[in-house]
């Protein structure tokens, strides 16, 4: 699905959570309420950085950037909106998101240390072979988070750190990432 249509299922997801099964309850639904704010912010105010635009917007040959997500991932709710912005550069790029949760059930190709973590960018070139693949989260979040974990700090702790994280890296360590994977 495209970026605009992802939105407006996260918008339907919010007026109508009786029509989708994962949202009745409550906690869900919470976290896709506070993810749609955070995706409003970055939405209005995430802009790549002079470096990363002027890399993106050199990309000469045809991509597909897909996005592996779900409107209840907080990390998602960072990233997403940043990883469309960054597609957006470059009419090269073209974008899809696709649910984790959903046929055809892409991530079980891409497992993180065996898991299904999202958010996941795959990168391909035009005949779909995989250039790279990125996520779930920034190196030095995940490092932030794993460190986190290992100390047995709450999980609500652990969130509340990862979000002061990714309001004050403002979206520079992923675009930094992007450029390094596409590069190689």
């Amino acid at each position: 699905m495209t970026f605009e249509n992802y939105l407006q299922q996260f918008e339907d997801i919010l007026n109508h959570p009786e029509n989708h099964p994962t949202y009745q309850d409550e906690e869900y639904y919470q976290y896709t309420k506070m993810n749609w704010a955070r995706m409003g912010r970055w939405i209005k105010r995430f802009e790549p950085n002079l470096d990363f635009d002027h890399f993106v917007k050199s990309i000469a040959e045809k991509q597909q950037w897909i996005i592996i997500t779900e409107p209840w991932c907080g990390d998602a709710a960072h990233s997403v909106p940043m990883l469309a912005k960054m597609a957006s550069q470059n009419s090269n790029i073209t974008l899809d998101i696709q649910l984790r949760d959903s046929a055809p059930f892409l991530i079980d190709s891409y497992l993180t240390n065996g898991g299904k973590s999202i958010p996941i960018l795959v990168i391909r070139d035009e005949n779909g072979q995989d250039l790279a693949v990125w996520g779930p989260r920034p190196a030095a979040c995940q490092e932030l988070f794993l460190k986190l974990k290992e100390q047995g700090v709450d999980f609500s702790e652990i969130k509340e750190e990862i979000q002061k994280w990714y309001n004050a890296d403002k979206g520079v360590a992923i675009q930094k990432e992007i450029q390094s994977l596409l590069e190689k």
